[in-house]
């Protein structure tokens, strides 16, 4: 782990967090358990979801969906932060079409950005307090998503208000914090502060450069088995793919389960 105690501004390909934030570890093994956590000795690093406890022993990453609600809580959304959920043109509560379970969040005025935050800054002080090591923020991309005032529109402005809030709440309590995907955000996101990114499928976008230019060697890199454009020792050669790349199976099972995938890249570190 690296404590870096500097902070500068704009994009740079050497992070530079607040101080005494750590970041994530460039070298040792790698899981991403947001399916369901599981012991896994020697782990370097360890994704959880924000309900699960920190992994022992190892660098956790506290997953938190801060755009876009939960599924499950979408009723609860709708009736105590009515102004927090996106909505179309008649009225209609937004939901993500790859994750119709889940609403889209409105950060377009400060009410709606009070609301989120009443709601998700708990989870974010909770990931420290468990003693997590780091957040990664999930959906920060809705914006480029949703840009059609008919089905939906996410303003740009206040999404950045709100990732800018996310930033500030995890280094005010120590946390490290990561953009989760948003490849074609990357330098705005850098910009805003965050410290580090966690990439899905940038083999099979070719996105991968993209994370590397803005977060240098700390980015976590994860490919799934039912979307391998070319065999995975491939990616695992490939110059740009991230110190720590793993392949996991798309539900992110728990080892032992049936459909359970996992393998990792050898360390560049």
């Amino acid at each position: 782990m690296v404590v870096v105690t500097v902070l500068l501004a704009g994009c740079s390909s050497a992070p530079t967090p607040t101080t005494g934030v750590v970041l994530p570890p460039v070298s040792g093994p790698f899981d991403y358990q947001l399916g369901g956590a599981y012991d896994l000795p020697g782990m370097a690093v360890v994704a959880r979801d924000a309900t699960a406890d920190p992994p022992a022993g190892a660098y956790g990453i506290c997953y938190v969906n801060g755009f876009q609600t939960q599924p499950g809580q979408g009723a609860d959304w709708l009736e105590h932060r009515s102004a927090a959920v996106l909505r179309d043109v008649a009225g209609n509560a937004v939901s993500d079409p790859d994750w119709p379970d889940e609403y889209v969040l409105d950060p377009s005025t400060p009410d709606g950005r009070e609301q989120i935050l009443d709601a998700v800054g708990p989870v974010i002080t909770d990931c420290a307090r468990k003693g997590f090591d780091a957040v990664e923020i999930d959906n920060l991309d809705t914006f480029t998503r949703f840009t059609d005032r008919r089905t939906g529109l996410v303003d740009r402005a206040g999404a950045l208000d709100l990732a800018t809030a996310y930033v500030e709440l995890a280094h005010d309590h120590g946390l490290a914090i990561g953009q989760k995907n948003a490849a074609e955000s990357t330098e705005l996101l850098r910009g805003l502060g965050f410290d580090f990114a966690v990439a899905e499928e940038c083999a099979a976008f070719d996105e991968c450069d993209s994370y590397k230019a803005g977060y240098g060697s700390h980015v976590l890199q994860i490919e799934y088995s039912d979307n391998m454009p070319r065999p995975f020792p491939t990616v695992c050669a490939a110059p740009d793919r991230a110190p720590l790349a793993i392949l996991r199976d798309r539900e992110l099972l728990p080892a032992g389960a049936e459909g359970h995938v996992y393998e990792q890249c050898p360390s560049t570190g």
